[in-house]
């Protein structure tokens, strides 16, 4: 039993270590920034839409929508970025955002990490 306590501490010790949390805190975003409808195409032509809405402090409401696949909750922003379901946005520049997206094969259930340009329109 020992053994299987020292291997679980061990474990939980070294995936501890290789997180990466942000040690910012949450501060108020510019609204302007971030609402709005966002727009943009993976590699695979797939295109996708993000709006962002009720842009209130570091909160936000968000729908995520790429084919059939369409999301919808409210996120915390921090460091400039946020995520929803599998999706990661961050805003890089003044109307730019990079999204990474986790896609998963339905055929095969590889996955693979897509990342896309939106553009705020």
């Amino acid at each position: 039993m020992a053994d299987l306590l020292g291997i679980i501490s061990a474990n939980y010790v070294a995936v501890g270590a290789n997180v990466n949390y942000s040690k910012g805190p949450y501060v108020p975003v510019d609204a302007p920034s971030y609402e709005g409808n966002w727009t943009g195409k993976y590699a695979n032509n797939e295109s996708f839409s993000i709006q962002v809405s009720n842009v209130v402090g570091f909160r936000a409401k968000v729908r995520y929508q790429s084919g059939a696949t369409m999301k919808y909750q409210e996120v915390l922003i921090r460091d400039n970025s946020f995520r929803i379901g599998d999706s990661k946005f961050t805003l890089t520049k003044q109307g730019t955002a990079q999204v990474k997206t986790v896609m998963t094969n339905p055929a095969t259930g590889a996955q693979s990490l897509e990342t896309a340009y939106a553009k705020q329109g």
